[in-house]
């Protein structure tokens, strides 16, 4: 099967995995009220160039820019633009790499500055509904294990888990199949195999789960109601006992972590 991968593409794809983790917290340097969208985005190139390979995105179906840079009522695919980042914002920055023939995938979402208590609280409901959907990623399980633990959390939580938008295997190219809904039944879907590798990203709106496309870029992806919305991905391999992460968190908290206690 083309999404089992041996033992030797999951280190390229791990390499890839681990440097668009240092991207974000390369970025994650920049973020702050004033910064535009757009200067992050250059940093990301910069980086990513300066490490060897190229960035994932930028070309891909045409996309524009490095980085999807997604604010406030954006999900996803928001592209970069001379819109400066303000006190309150969240921002979602998804980033790609590929070098040796392999892509790498992850997103995070960051705050500017202070932001509201609930806005706080829809990042971390978020971001906990993505490790309870990586514990599922074991052999043996199916595709809506990780679903259904994703979905369970989130709509405990009072929010919407976004149905259109799907995360997806990844090698070869950035989008593979199967695809990894944020929603769904325990026991259902594709079986899981050890060496299949997805990403996984929860996009997770405060208010209703409907999304359109914005007119103007015909990239951008909102919520209908203007809720906030939150996204992270990170990029898995499916393990006989348990989920091998192969890109982490750890790099962009260190910078955030860094920052206040400056």
């Amino acid at each position: 099967m083309d999404n089992i991968k041996t033992d030797v593409e999951i280190e390229i794809l791990r390499e890839n995995a681990l440097l668009v983790s240092r991207t974000l917290a390369e970025v994650a340097k920049h973020i702050r009220q004033g910064v535009s969208t757009l200067q992050l985005d250059r940093v990301a190139e910069q980086f990513i160039r300066d490490h060897g390979a190229d960035p994932g995105f930028l070309g891909y179906r045409g996309f524009p820019n490095t980085l999807c840079i997604s604010v406030n009522d954006a999900v996803v695919h928001g592209v970069p633009s001379d819109y400066c980042l303000r006190e309150g914002d969240i921002v979602s920055v998804d980033c790609g790499t590929r070098k040796n023939g392999f892509y790498g995938d992850s997103a995070y979402t960051f705050a500017v500055g202070r932001i509201s208590p609930e806005a706080e609280m829809l990042l971390k409901v978020t971001k906990e509904s993505l490790f309870k959907g990586i514990a599922q990623a074991v052999h043996g399980n199916r595709m809506g294990d990780i679903s259904n633990a994703i979905q369970t959390h989130v709509e405990r939580s009072g929010y919407s888990v976004v149905r259109e938008m799907v995360g997806h295997a990844i090698g070869r190219k950035m989008h593979e199949r199967p695809d990894v809904p944020n929603h769904g039944r325990r026991g259902q879907g594709p079986k899981l195999l050890s060496g299949m590798v997805i990403c996984i990203e929860p996009m997770i709106n405060m208010g209703r789960e409907d999304i359109y496309c914005h007119r103007n870029d015909k990239w951008t992806v909102r919520t209908v109601d203007g809720s906030l919305s939150a996204h992270y991905e990170l990029t898995v391999a499916v393990g006989r006992d348990r989920a091998d992460v192969l890109s982490t968190f750890e790099f962009v908290e260190e910078v955030l972590n860094n920052r206040n206690l400056e």
